[in-house]
């Protein structure tokens, strides 16, 4: 069993252990907060500088002088400006944020793609990762462990059909990015719930009860008390879950509680920046228009950012 394998196998175990009573499950997809500091730029810029180049990156530029954190900035536009017309609108800077965000969704990716495409063809078969993840499962279908992976691998094969748009089984690195983090496409959201309802609807109607929905997150394990925050989970299907009240959630009630129409927080600040910046008020910016206002952007050693312009080749 590879490496690879054998971390397969430990996730797969891993869903068949039953949740501490204490512990609570969330399957609620959220993005993430641009910042932990507080957005106050009449006291400082943290706040712009963690979510334009996420918050260990922005850390690094603090060590550049003002000459080095202008001269990277420039080259990061040039990368945010992805049709090349010398402007960066707020699209874009709404793009390189919510990448900026999300850097280790694409570093996920790029480990995974090292050890699924066994050609080195750039593309990814179902058949690579097929034999990649479970090709000792292939050589033994009935393990000694009783887990069926059998059943999982169905699972993949239909989430890697759905990433396929193309449907030649056959996935670009876009296309295996949304087989891997199915909840950052929209494409894909449908899968999501539809997994996540597998998963929780026990008595396989179709629908989650609530019952079912606690005891995903909650298992009783002897205790005759709920915690606190299982009787709030009641409520909170009854509430506001169950929007027709028939007991039961169904396809979309399930999706509106798991993958919530949450603010775009990267939008906003996107907004922010290029009003904050855009001189002649055009509505975007050029690189003079952000270089000028770099302090906004990114720090120096009057107010590293290294690795964020190397990891966004891929972008």
């Amino acid at each position: 069993m590879t490496t690879q394998q054998f971390l397969v196998y430990l996730s797969l175990c891993a869903v068949c252990v039953l949740t501490k009573p204490t512990d609570k499950k969330d399957r609620v997809h959220h993005d993430p907060q641009l910042s932990e500091k507080v957005h106050d730029d009449a006291q400082n810029f943290e706040y712009d500088h963690d979510a334009f180049l996420g918050a260990d990156e922005a850390k690094t530029f603090d060590q550049l002088t003002p000459e080095e954190s202008k001269e990277r900035l420039g080259k990061i536009v040039s990368k945010i400006d992805e049709d090349k017309d010398g402007f960066v609108t707020v699209e874009e800077l709404r793009d390189w944020i919510k990448f900026a965000q999300k850097r280790w969704i694409y570093e996920d990716v790029e480990r995974q793609w090292k050890g699924h495409d066994l050609n080195e063809d750039g593309l990814i078969s179902w058949e690579e990762y097929k034999n990649a993840t479970y090709g000792y499962i292939l050589d033994d279908p009935d393990p000694d462990d009783g887990f069926n992976y059998k059943q999982m691998m169905m699972r993949d094969e239909r989430r890697f059909k759905m990433a396929d748009k193309d449907g030649d089984l056959i996935a670009t690195k876009e296309e295996f990015t949304a087989f891997l983090h199915p909840e950052e496409y929209d494409y894909m959201k449908d899968i999501v719930v539809q997994e996540t309802m597998e998963d929780i609807d026990k008595n396989r109607d179709g629908v989650i009860d609530l019952e079912e929905y606690i005891g995903d997150m909650y298992s009783h394990d002897g205790d005759a008390d709920e915690p606190e925050w299982v009787k709030t989970e009641r409520e909170q299907f009854v509430e506001f879950r169950d929007k027709n009240r028939d007991g039961k959630m169904d396809k979309e009630e399930t999706k509106d509680w798991i993958l919530p129409s949450d603010y775009d927080h990267a939008e906003a600040e996107a907004r922010h920046l290029v009003y904050e910046s855009d001189q002649n008020k055009d509505g975007k910016l050029t690189k003079e228009e952000i270089v000028d206002k770099y302090d906004l952007f990114v720090g120096s050693q009057a107010t590293d950012f290294g690795e964020a312009l190397v990891r966004h080749d891929e972008f």
